[in-house]
């Protein structure tokens, strides 16, 4: 699934020039010179772990000598030849080779060269141990998260040099407004008279809109990983502690949620305005400039005051994709702070018994994800339900007294919930299941829900078991090695879908999972690979998550990057950012005060495009737009490899 955005794409066809060739006489094209890239995974490879680089050409190279030596040296440490072709990516590029140098193990900086047909080296690369490899990784992803802050808890970077958006500390309250297909609204929005404090949060993407849909999925993981993985996200960790900035998260939800009162709020800010109102994603500016932006010119209202968009009267029915996502989050919470902050825990546990007891579990029509519906199409739920009740039978299993007046204090409730819901999802989806992702959280909530089943004893009479939701993460990590096969590059999603970085992270994700529950190392190497794929082991040679590697995206679609940041790939970055990936087209479309990235307009990536397509250029949001929930998997795709067994890491 993807995301949509207000820039408007343009496309150039030259019909006149066209016509004039046409009556010129037709030539035979010339053929294309020998060419030739090595990509590898950027950050580097774990000391016991596989090892592959990919050679792609477009010429003969099987049976080509192939050698690694340390950066900077002459000594040859490894050595092998060329296999045989694995396949076509392109017409341009009829050939991809994999390079295997898994017996290489000794720690330190390498590149691999090809003296065949077309002299070629690699961009150089690690051996390590994976703690040392992906330690940077860790930290450039909370280094991301602490500079998509909003409000008046920000941190100072070298991007970030204001607080922005403190009028959101006392927010209007409106209904959602009926927009059109290009989510502009007819008229203007219809006040409900409150006022609330909806400050602070993360910005979703490159823009400044914050929604519930995302947050409320980055939360999940963050905390998650914060519970799981202590020496790589929490407080053991002396650089990737993201203890408090998934608490910052989690804060804002609980803003969102009125629990004395069962309301919920789901959105700050608007995306698509018209022609009385301009919305976030008509200009482009530093976020600080908003709380004033336009003086008192009414066009840009919301801009300076934005609106909190209610879902529902008081005790209505939440949308369930929301209620289960945001239970989790809340039952997370009481997971990971009950001991060290008791009260921000109790208030966490009984807010997601509240929401997951008004999930509406018959819905009509699109589910509330945000305004407009295009922005974020999602239309699975079940799975969102599961992850809520999975978690929450967490929090009831755990040590520690509960607090007073929540509804259901018995794990049993929920692992039966969960069950059901797992049950729904899996009959519905038969087989058909996406890599962990903000459209399809199963890879994570059957693996929270097996554990949930062990802490209670795997109960008898529930309508799911163990072994059939560990069936089905196998079904789908099996899917992506099927679609692996397919691809020269052994990439588990096709390349020409949105959201392909965030899906590969996903699969790494749910193959480390799989070996926690079964401990069998089935998807193991697959999963490192899916990893490095996002990593650079792509077509394109590029990491497509900002600062990770040494050839990652320049410039993406992000206010704060494009007007604060660099503009080449060095000084102040969005590090950490993963940014959407090739996709099946680019986009375009120009904002005024938007600076021009790349500056001299060259995009050496389309050389290496097929049906798939990938452009490192701010206007280009379908391929380099970074957003939260893209990131929030990145994170635990890193951890896994840590936690790998010794033999893989």
């Amino acid at each position: 699934m993807g995301r949509a955005r207000k820039l408007v794409r343009i496309a150039l066809a030259g019909i006149g020039a066209a016509c004039a060739l046409g009556s010129l006489p037709a030539s035979a094209p010339a053929a294309a010179p020998p060419q030739a890239a090595l990509r590898v995974n950027q950050v580097g490879y774990a000391t016991s772990a596989a090892k592959r680089a990919y050679l792609i050409a477009n010429v003969e190279e099987s049976g080509a000598p192939f050698t690694v030596r340390r950066a900077g040296e002459e000594a040859i440490l490894y050595t092998h030849t060329v296999g045989a072709s694995l396949g076509s990516w392109s017409a341009s590029f009829p050939e991809v080779y994999a390079l295997d140098f898994t017996g290489l193990q000794a720690p330190g900086r390498y590149s691999l060269s090809v003296a065949g047909a077309v002299p070629t080296s690699s961009p150089t690369f690690a051996i390590a141990a994976a703690g040392a490899l992906y330690e940077q990784p860790l930290a450039n992803a909370l280094s991301f998260y602490e500079n998509e802050r909003d409000g008046p808890a920000f941190i100072r970077s070298s991007l970030r040099s204001a607080p922005a958006h403190l009028n959101d500390g006392s927010a209007m309250t409106y209904a959602t407004p009926k927009v059109s297909g290009a989510g502009t609204f007819q008229g203007d929005l219809k006040a409900l008279g409150r006022s609330i404090d909806v400050s602070g949060g993360w910005w979703d993407a490159g823009d400044y809109l914050k929604f519930v849909q995302t947050t409320s999925y980055t939360v999940d993981l963050l905390l998650a990983g914060v519970r799981d993985f202590p020496a790589q996200m929490g407080s053991a960790s002396a650089h990737s502690d993201f203890t408090a900035e998934a608490r910052f998260g989690l804060e804002w939800l609980l803003r969102m949620w009125d629990d004395p009162t069962q309301t919920l709020y789901y959105q700050v800010g608007i995306g698509a305005g018209n022609r009385a109102t301009a919305g976030d994603h008509d200009i482009w500016r530093l976020p600080q400039a908003d709380d004033g932006y336009g003086g008192q010119d009414p066009l840009f209202r919301y801009i300076r005051h934005r609106p909190a968009f209610r879902a529902g009267p008081p005790g209505a029915p939440v949308s369930p994709n929301l209620a289960g996502r945001l239970a989790a989050a809340f039952a997370l919470c009481d997971q990971v702070f009950r001991t060290s902050q008791p009260s921000l825990a109790a208030r966490c546990l009984r807010a997601g018994e509240h929401i997951f007891d008004l999930a509406d579990t018959h819905p009509h029509g699109r589910l509330l994800t945000v305004v407009p519906f295009g922005f974020y199409p999602e239309h699975e739920w079940r799975d969102d339900l599961e992850l809520g009740a999975a978690e929450l039978a967490l929090a009831l299993s755990a040590p520690g007294q509960l607090p007073g007046a929540v509804p259901h204090t018995e794990a049993s409730f929920y692992l039966a919930q969960g069950a059901h819901w797992a049950k729904a999802y899996i009959t519905r989806e038969k087989g058909h299941s996406e890599p962990l992702n903000l459209y399809d959280v199963s890879g994570l909530a059957h693996f929270e829900l097996v554990r949930a089943l062990r802490a209670g004893q795997n109960p008898p009479g529930l309508e799911i078991s163990e072994a059939q939701l560990i069936a089905s993460l196998r079904l789908a990590l099996s899917a992506a090695v099927r679609q692996a096969r397919s691809d020269p590059f052994g990439f588990g999603f096709p390349w020409n879908t949105a959201d392909t970085a965030s899906h590969g992270d996903g699969l790494a994700v749910m193959a480390g999972e799989y070996e926690r529950l079964t401990g069998e190392l089935s998807f193991h190497d697959a999963g490192a690979g899916w990893l490095a794929n996002v990593l650079g082991a792509n077509a394109w040679g590029a990491s497509l998550i900002v600062g990770d590697g040494s050839s990652f995206p320049h410039c993406p679609q992000h206010q704060v990057a494009n007007l604060a940041g660099s503009l080449d790939g060095s000084g102040a970055v969005l590090a950490g950012a993963v940014v959407e990936g090739p996709s099946d087209e680019t986009s375009a479309g120009e904002v005024e005060g938007m600076r021009a990235c790349p500056p001299d307009g060259a995009d050496p990536y389309a050389a290496f495009d097929n049906r798939a397509v990938f452009e490192d250029a701010v206007q280009s949001y379908t391929t380099v737009e970074p957003a939260i929930d893209l990131t929030a998997s990145s994170p635990l795709a890193f951890a896994w490899q840590i936690e790998a067994p010794a033999s893989r890491r």
